[in-house]
């Protein structure tokens, strides 16, 4: 663990130096060898045989290299199948700063300590290589999981730890039956009182992204450039990962929802709405249509996508979104926290510094 070991408690000495030759020049460490950028369509299908999640896949890469980012990733291989991997993000920070993450990662079955190991030396070697003062990794494996990155530093996260996962395994009509009685009312209302919901097109773009505004005005959160969205769109249903969701009433648009799907997973990714009309319960009808999408294409989960604006929100900050969310019938699941690997330790504390001001901390 030569490129981790600033923070492991014990870091483990064997495989350091074969690895590094691995990396160099794609060696096998024992029975595993090591794959850097390896092609988009295979990285794809690993990541969704392995139940990866979307901030892996190489349309996620690819909508980040657009606005900034680097991308670079390594997988491990034994014997020609890959079994291990993760897509790493680097930003290129002012100051030459460079700040490497890895979002949602690694895909690795994280029972399997000394791979999930080797691959983090990797990546830590790839980071540190590039200038990373940091690399920051969000696992997708829920806090409860067992896995080998307690000696790592604990540290805040990007993407929302605590979200509502809704099962998708059952019938509509029991998925149905087990929202709240309101809730089901306000589905039932929204019809009634003439919203309609349909499939959005690029067209929708524009509206949808005059929505954002709104929304980020009112709920007082930061969005992405209208380039963003029309990118992340333009990427998504490329692949028929994603669909836009459009409510409108009397022709005029009230609210849309974006919302992926890959593998057994759909995420309710970016949501807006007008100020108009909030009574017709459009919200309401949207994510039932988007239940109902992901339903019919096979998913087993639909994740509501965290419960505030900020990282890391509870309950108790975010109690407006918790209820409406909550609604669904949902389970409440938390993430693992992220941890971050330092390289350079006065970076970090000013970067630490920096993070905490933004948040209000």
């Amino acid at each position: 663990m030569k490129w981790c070991q600033e923070t492991f408690l014990h870091p483990p000495q064997t495989d350091a130096h074969q690895l590094f030759h691995a990396l160099c020049y794609n060696a096998p460490v024992n029975d595993l060898s090591i794959i850097e950028n390896p092609d988009a369509q295979a990285w794809d299908n690993f990541v969704l045989t392995h139940d990866g999640h979307l901030l892996q896949s190489s349309a996620w890469g690819e909508l980040k290299a657009r606005f900034g980012w680097h991308v670079h990733r390594l997988a491990l291989v034994r014997a020609g199948t890959l079994v291990a991997g993760a897509q790493m993000l680097i930003r290129p920070l002012p100051l030459g700063w460079r700040f490497a993450y890895v979002p949602r990662g690694p895909v690795a079955d994280p029972s399997d300590s000394r791979t999930v190991t080797m691959l983090l030396d990797a990546l830590c070697h790839a980071a540190k290589t590039r200038g990373a003062f940091v690399l920051k990794i969000e696992p997708n494996w829920l806090e409860t999981t067992k896995h080998p990155f307690d000696t790592l530093r604990v540290a805040p996260s990007i993407q929302p730890r605590v979200t509502f996962h809704l099962d998708l395994t059952r019938d509509l009509d029991t998925i149905l039956a087990q929202m709240k009685p309101k809730w089901r009312y306000n589905i039932r209302l929204a019809e009634r009182k003439g919203v309609t919901v349909r499939a959005g097109t690029a067209d929708d773009l524009a509206a949808f992204y005059r929505l954002l505004q709104i929304t980020s005005t009112r709920d007082r959160f930061a969005i992405h450039s209208r380039a963003y969205y029309q990118t992340a769109f333009e990427l998504f249903t490329a692949r028929d990962w994603a669909r836009l969701f459009v409510a409108e009433y009397a022709g005029e648009p009230l609210a849309m929802i974006f919302v992926t799907a890959l593998g057994n997973e759909a995420i309710y990714l970016y949501g807006a709405s007008s100020n108009a009309h909030r009574e017709r319960m459009p919200n309401h009808a949207l994510h039932w249509a988007a239940i109902q999408w992901a339903h019919a294409r096979g998913c087993t989960r639909y994740d509501l996508w965290g419960l505030g604006a900020t990282t890391d929100a509870d309950a108790r900050a975010a109690h407006g979104l918790y209820q409406f969310k909550q609604g669904f019938g949902g389970q409440l699941v938390r993430y693992l926290e992220a941890r971050d690997v330092v390289f350079t330790r006065w970076q970090y504390a000013l970067y630490a510094r920096a993070t905490a001001w933004r948040r209000g901390g």
